[in-house]
């Protein structure tokens, strides 16, 4: 898209880990560079300003830092986020970004304005930033990064152009990681007492111990799918009901994710549902 220059008004990256922040802040970079061939050349002006220096700390109520901040030092370059403390993405957030965009643009050319954590707007910041997305301003791109796009309205969701970004395989140099591998590995043969402790561990604030579930949901995921990919490969797909425990194992993922993004969820239930329908599916 950047190569052709065919750039819709906004765009919806979903995928789990960093990846779609990730990606939404190379897209943004790449929108204002002023070299030719889609990415960030890190060579021009445009993209001096834009490189991400030490963050600002955003906090949504606007107390103790700014609702959003710049993108390095462009001035057309807008992030939008979750605070450290935060459990939402809030209205006055959307709110202030839409301020920000009613200005004209500072560097004459695109602007773009990433909002990630956007699985974490309450409804009315979604009302909100809907009405940026029915009514874009000129040469403005609004780009959303998120885990899973359950928690979004439709309507917010039909006015973006969508990209997946698939969950990476489980393997990993990450210690931390490859120990949840390990302990995934054994879920067929763990104890459901055994299990509900594993749910036990995250307890506590829940702007916290919600890191830590969506790790376990993203891991998991990687992990189901390898798994389902050996049963295909020993001719399990279609004898034993194997592949279609893994697939149900999936959606109750899935919908883990959505239930997770709700403000009264609470995180050591998801987990329990999680463990008990991966539980399930390995015991196939």
């Amino acid at each position: 898209m950047l190569e052709t220059g065919r750039i819709h008004s906004a765009y919806l990256f979903s995928g789990p880990g960093s990846a779609p922040r990730d990606a939404a802040l190379g897209f943004a970079r790449g929108l204002v560079c002023a070299s030719e061939g889609g990415d960030a050349c890190e060579q021009c002006i445009e993209c001096r300003k834009s490189t991400p220096g030490e963050p600002i700390a955003i906090d949504g109520t606007g107390k103790k830092g700014p609702l959003l901040r710049h993108i390095g030092d462009h001035a057309d370059l807008f992030w939008v986020e979750r605070g450290p403390d935060d459990t939402r993405v809030r209205i006055g957030q959307m709110r202030a970004l839409q301020n920000a965009l009613r200005l004209r643009s500072t560097e004459g050319g695109r602007r773009a304005a990433v909002i990630a954590d956007a699985e974490w707007m309450n409804e009315e910041a979604q009302n909100a930033l809907l009405r940026i997305l029915e009514e874009p301003p000129p040469s403005t791109t609004l780009i959303l990064a998120t885990a899973t796009s359950a928690g979004l309205l439709a309507t917010v969701r039909s006015r973006c152009q969508r990209l997946t970004i698939d969950a990476p395989s489980p393997a990993s140099d990450d210690p931390e990681r490859a120990e949840l591998v390990a302990r995934l590995d054994a879920v067929a043969r763990t104890p459901i007492p055994d299990l509900l402790d594993w749910a036990a561990e995250h307890r506590g604030a829940r702007a916290i111990v919600v890191e830590g579930v969506n790790e376990l949901l993203e891991t998991a995921s990687g992990w189901l799918r390898d798994q389902v990919a050996r049963a295909v490969a020993d001719g399990h797909a279609t004898t034993g009901g194997r592949v279609e425990a893994q697939l149900d194992a999936f959606g109750t993922l899935n919908d883990c994710r959505k239930t997770l993004s709700q403000r009264n969820a609470n995180p050591q239930m998801v987990v329990e549902r999680a463990l008990l329908a991966l539980r399930e599916a390995a015991s196939r």
